[in-house]
C-alpha cells in the first residue's frame, strides 16, 4: 500500500536539500576549493575536465541557491502529486 505524500513537506523536504548541495558548493568555491572537486569528480569518471570555476561572487552565490531551492520547491511538489495521483491517493 502506497503512502500519501503530503505536497507542501515534500516539497520543502526536496527545496532544502538542492539548496544546501548549492550552498555546500558555494562555500567550496568562496574557499578556493571548486576547481579541485571538479577536476577530482572527473578524474574518477575517467574524463577530462574543460570547465573552469570562476571566481566567488556573493551575489551570484545567493541566486544560484535561492533559484535552485525554488525549483527543488516546484520539482517536490510536481512529484509528491504525480506520485498521489498515481496511486490513487489525491
Amino acid at each position: 500500500m502506497a503512502v500519501k505524500l503530503n505536497k507542501n513537506r515534500t516539497a520543502l523536504t526536496v527545496s532544502l536539500f538542492v539548496g544546501l548541495m548549492h550552498a555546500m558548493w558555494s562555500l567550496m568555491v568562496f574557499m578556493g576549493l571548486g576547481q579541485k572537486m571538479l577536476d577530482m569528480i572527473y578524474r574518477i569518471h575517467f574524463l577530462n575536465n574543460p570547465f573552469v570555476v570562476s571566481p566567488f561572487i556573493a551575489t551570484r552565490a545567493v541566486k544560484l541557491i535561492v533559484f535552485t531551492a525554488l525549483m527543488g520547491y516546484v520539482v517536490g511538489f510536481v512529484f509528491a502529486f504525480v506520485w498521489n495521483r498515481g496511486h490513487g491517493r489525491d
